[in-house]
């Protein structure tokens, strides 16, 4: 590719970049929103609480959320490594990285549960010692 065509095909890819994020203001050209146009008086309408739990019970639930998720990628990231062994073919170099994975993912899912106790029993002590 010469250097005449790299250059158009950049300002191809730029022009197609801006114009993308150009768009939404193009098509979303109205009047402001408030409250009823966004929904939020019917929300209010309904009776529904948004927030009516205990904040204690609300951080635990979040934690315990993203510990599921990083608890999903390290073993994501144990498959990764049984895969990679068994396509190595017997090299050396791809047996070795493949079985780092591996341990990487075992030491990182043995320290997400540990954190998932050490979370646990802390926050279920402090449930216990403020609750009214």
């Amino acid at each position: 590719m010469t250097l005449r065509m790299k250059k158009l095909a950049c300002f191809a890819t730029t022009l197609a970049m801006a114009g993308t994020l150009a768009l939404p203001a193009v098509t979303l050209a109205q009047a402001a929103p408030t409250a009823d146009t966004v929904g939020i008086t019917a929300v209010q309408n309904s009776g529904m609480q948004l927030s009516g739990g205990d904040v204690r019970q609300t951080v635990a639930n979040i934690i315990n959320v993203a510990l599921g998720f990083l608890a999903i990628i390290a073993v994501i990231i144990v498959l990764v490594g049984g895969f990679k062994y068994m396509l190595s073919g017997g090299s050396e170099d791809k047996t070795s990285e493949a079985r780092k994975l591996i341990v990487s993912g075992i030491i990182g899912l043995a320290i997400i549960l540990s954190a998932w106790a050490i979370t646990s029993f802390v926050l279920s002590r402090l449930l216990a010692a403020t609750a009214q």
